[in-house]
């Protein structure tokens, strides 16, 4: 019987977590009560380990699969209101061109709604008194633009709806269930706001936003006449706002001077703000509609961790609530709002309870510039040694953020015997504009500063041995990492890279046709690829090859349509025909990140050994890895 291997450094840890547990898919996850309460539906492996929707009538144990997906799994999922259909999405191979199916919780059958190929759908609304049609963006028409479709449940017909001008992001539905309201871009990188009183009548421009501020509808109120909208014009963080129609007065709903607005409850009938949410180094709710403060009260109550709200009935008598912790799996609860208890339903992992996972401390500390960064620190569980061997995990984007809670990547370095570091660079989401804005055009500059100064933090703080620090991360933080070992040779021991760019101007030329009406946004933040050539080929890591010191491990989709998979073979090129040491390996039934846990096991099974053999941490042998895709080049 094999045996892991352990570095004597780290022979004080806790016993080895096997990735299966950390990376296999969920026992059960994202329940859903239908309309009626009458059923509950939720994500769950079959007898082939493959993700299916599951359906259970409440009170009972009559559990069965609705779904039959061959291989990929289903991620994503939604009850329409007539309480007979579930709406699932799926795509081919992780190329992103999603499909919406319905399946009929009677009789099994199910249909393709947006049966186009090639063709990406983008769900946009369901609506309780229209039960049984379904609003669906597609870019049939164009590649470049999503028009909406209105899509019959009981028939399968489906009718264009409303036309895309060309520059429109976002479409937003009033409570008569007609578009009334859009988000669209502007040659200049910024936005506007549509709007018309009618569907027969033209567009006409309510606001426009500059490429600097955010902005985005949220919904109509009941009667038609305020459109709720979160923007950060006249303040620094985007605000909850109400904007009158007839008037135009703005009236600010909820606010924070350095945090963005990060999400808002809303009553399913009466189009009523209840909540908003703002994400601070943890997420915080602010109750607005007094109606529902006890039943916030008690939730919170109920379970340790962020709680939201994942499903309410149309009575609104019965609320499904996750809890996230950082130690632990998501947990599931049923709320009675009567009796105001909380009942638990299942946890999305039950191996993980009890297990030795660590905890994740929000830190900050300042940029050489002053700036002031935050992140999450997550170190070995009752780890003595110090200082210890390092991942730097950057995420990706760059336009989102890191967040507190449970990572499956996190927890895996940790129990492994590394110390994990997650910075909130200048450039992430959630921080206010001007944190924002700070890191336009900063890619491979002031961006990849934060990081650095992150890690020397680390190395004064005494946590961190300088000697052994890698860089970790997928999409934009794959790109970080290939930044990390060209820029900064000397920083780092070892990186891997996920689904990474290594050449912002075939980025640049290859983004998929739907993100066209972004391009001027893009160029706005990265550099303009028609005009400053020279300036995107200087932050290109595909440039200083050169540099690199350190050996590097390269994972790739072959479906990728965000980063293509030229992005990762270009630089594997350069890499051999150059000396420099790499290792490739390529999933030719996956896009941007991998979905299917054979696929993940086999991944981070390599990257584990790799990590150990450059910073000394724990290894868990290979296992049976039967399935994967992987191609190790």
């Amino acid at each position: 019987m094999e045996t892991a291997t352990v570095n004597p450094a780290t022979a004080q840890q806790p016993p080895l977590i096997p990735r299966e547990v950390l990376f296999g898919n969920p026992e059960r996850t994202q329940p859903r009560l239908s309309p009626d309460g009458a059923y509950l539906a939720y994500i769950a492996p079959n007898e082939q380990n493959v993700l299916q929707v599951w359906l259970r009538t409440v009170g009972q144990e009559d559990d069965r699969p609705l779904t039959a997906d061959r291989k990929r799994g289903i991620r994503a999922y939604f009850w329409a209101y007539d309480g007979k259909h579930l709406i699932y999405l799926q795509d081919a191979d992780g190329d992103e061109n999603f499909h919406c199916y319905s399946v009929n919780i009677q009789s099994g059958s199910v249909r393709d709604l947006t049966p186009f190929q090639g063709v990406k759908a983008q769900p946009i609304e369901l609506d309780p008194a229209f039960p049984d049609q379904f609003l669906v963006g597609l870019n049939l028409r164009n590649p470049q633009v999503f028009d909406v479709h209105r899509v019959n449940l009981m028939t399968g017909a489906v009718e264009t709806d409303t036309e895309n001008p060309g520059n429109i992001l976002g479409w937003t539905v009033d409570a008569e269930f007609k578009v009334r309201a859009a988000i669209a871009a502007t040659p200049t990188g910024g936005t506007e706001l549509l709007y018309r009183e009618t569907p027969d009548q033209d567009w006409r421009t309510l606001r426009q936003w500059g490429p600097e501020e955010q902005a985005s509808p949220v919904g109509f109120s009941a009667d038609g006449g305020t459109l709720y909208l979160t923007a950060s014009h006249d303040a620094n963080a985007s605000r909850l706002l109400a904007l009158n129609l007839t008037s135009q007065e703005e009236t600010v709903i909820a606010e924070d001077t350095q945090y963005d607005v990060g999400g808002v409850e809303i009553h399913p009938t009466r189009h009523t703000l209840q909540a908003v949410a703002f994400y601070r180094e943890r997420l915080e709710w602010q109750v607005l509609d007094r109606e529902i403060a006890d039943d916030f009260d008690a939730i919170a109550a109920a379970h340790a961790g962020e709680f939201s709200l994942v499903s309410r009935t149309l009575a609104d008598d019965r609320w499904l609530v996750s809890y996230t912790t950082d130690d632990g799996p998501v947990y599931y609860y049923t709320y009675d709002r009567a009796s105001r208890t909380s009942t638990v339903l299942f946890s999305n992992k039950p191996a993980l309870e009890g297990l030795p996972l660590a905890s994740m401390q929000p830190i900050q500390y300042s940029a050489r510039d002053g700036l002031t960064l935050h992140g999450y620190l997550t170190k070995p569980v009752d780890s003595a040694a110090s200082p210890l061997p390092t991942v730097l995990l950057v995420h990706g984007g760059p336009w989102a953020r890191d967040r507190w809670g449970f990572s499956p990547l996190v927890q895996w370095l940790a129990n492994r015997g590394y110390a994990v570091l997650q910075v909130n660079f200048r450039g992430s989401t959630g921080y206010g504009k001007a944190f924002l804005n700070a890191g336009n055009r900063e890619w491979a500059a002031k961006m990849h500063d934060d990081l650095i100064d992150g890690v020397n933090w680390l190395v004064e703080q005494g946590i961190a041995d300088p000697a052994k620090i890698a860089i970790m991360g997928g999409s934009y933080g794959g790109y970080a990492t290939l930044v990390g070992l060209t820029f900064t040779p000397e920083v780092f021991a070892a990186g891997v890279d996920i689904v990474g760019p290594s050449n912002i101007l075939t980025l640049l030329n290859s983004i998929p046709p739907y993100w066209e009406a972004m391009r001027a946004q893009m160029y706005h933040r990265i550099g303009n690829i028609e005009t400053e050539e020279d300036f995107l080929r200087s932050r290109s890591p595909l440039f200083k090859i050169d540099q690199i010191q350190k050996p590097l491990l390269i994972a790739q989709g072959a479906n990728d349509p965000r980063v293509k998979q030229a992005e990762s073979d270009q630089i594997v090129t350069a890499m051999r025909q150059a000396g420099k040491p790499v290792e490739y390996v390529l999933y030719t039934d996956e896009g941007h990140g991998f979905a299917r846990p054979e696929n993940q096991l086999h991944f981070y099974a390599i990257a584990e050994a790799f990590l150990q053999k450059h910073l000394g941490g724990q290894c868990e042998p290979a296992t049976d890895l039967a399935g994967h895709s992987g191609v190790l080049n």
